[in-house]
């Protein structure tokens, strides 16, 4: 079995998708409230 170093694995490509996908939670969750901003404010 493979030595295991902690800390040697190259993880670009893991921190890339990571920011993206919090890069896309963070426009959904503001879409999603200014959605129900204006639908509070249609509907009042």
């Amino acid at each position: 079995m493979a030595e295991h170093k902690h800390g040697s694995m190259d993880i670009k490509a893991q921190e890339k998708t990571f920011a993206g996908f919090i890069r896309m939670v963070s426009w959904g969750a503001g879409i999603s409230i200014g959605i129900l901003i204006f639908l509070a404010l249609v509907n009042a």
